[in-house]
């Protein structure tokens, strides 16, 4: 009988002398993931700046127009909104400010001013203008399209009263362009809208609130 003892004996001497295989580490003891792992991951990107409109020189703002205004180096004082029907912005740290009334530069040196007084030094800011708040007229009498009309967005204080006239579908059959009555507030303005088409006549332009009413011709 073959003696297959000793050899046994040699294989398993190793497990009797150093005792059970060792075993994977607790979880709690593993080392903490890198921090380079984490910062791989793509940060959130802010949302980009609203675009400016290309306001006319000089440009009063007035309630509803909508405005972003920035702070440079200061993200937190980023806001962009609407004037409310008082002409007031609600701004970061300095609350409800009357903006109506002013131009761009005029807007940014208030919010310039205020913020200097009690939170920054030596601020940088700057007022867009980024909407128009809705500006319309009303045509009435003798054309072919009568009601009320926005002011084009180019055009946001007044257009030239036989743009206005074509916006409305032209002069009805029976017009009379010589007879055009423009009220403005409390005034009425008579106007001949032939002799401007004929450029015999300085141009009128029609402004926000005016109501246009074309005469009617006698035969």
């Amino acid at each position: 009988m073959p003696r297959s003892f000793p050899i046994a004996a040699i294989i398993l001497c190793p497990f009797a002398l150093f005792g059970q295989l060792p075993t994977a580490a607790p979880a709690e003891n593993l080392p903490p993931p890198s921090r380079n792992a984490a910062s791989a991951a793509p940060a959130q990107s802010s949302a980009p700046a609203p675009a400016a409109l290309s306001a006319p020189t000089g440009y009063i703002l007035s309630a509803n127009d909508q405005v972003a205004v920035e702070v440079f180096g200061e993200e937190d004082l980023r806001t962009n909104g609407r004037l409310n029907g008082e002409g007031n912005l609600s701004v970061p740290l300095l609350g409800s400010i009357h903006l109506a009334g002013l131009t761009l530069s005029q807007a940014a040196t208030r919010l310039t001013d205020l913020y200097a007084r009690d939170y920054l030094v030596n601020p940088r800011v700057n007022v867009m203008l980024v909407g128009y708040a809705k500006r319309r007229f009303t045509m009435l009498g003798q054309i072919n399209r009568p009601g009320s009309y926005e002011m084009p967005e180019g055009s946001p204080q007044g257009i030239d009263l036989l743009e206005a006239i074509a916006m409305a579908g032209g002069y009805t059959r029976i017009a009379a362009p010589e007879k055009v009555s423009v009220r403005r507030g409390n005034q009425v303005i008579r106007v001949d809208a032939k002799r401007q088409a004929r450029g015999n006549h300085d141009a009128f332009t029609v402004q926000p609130g005016d109501t246009v009413t074309v005469g009617e011709s006698i035969f």
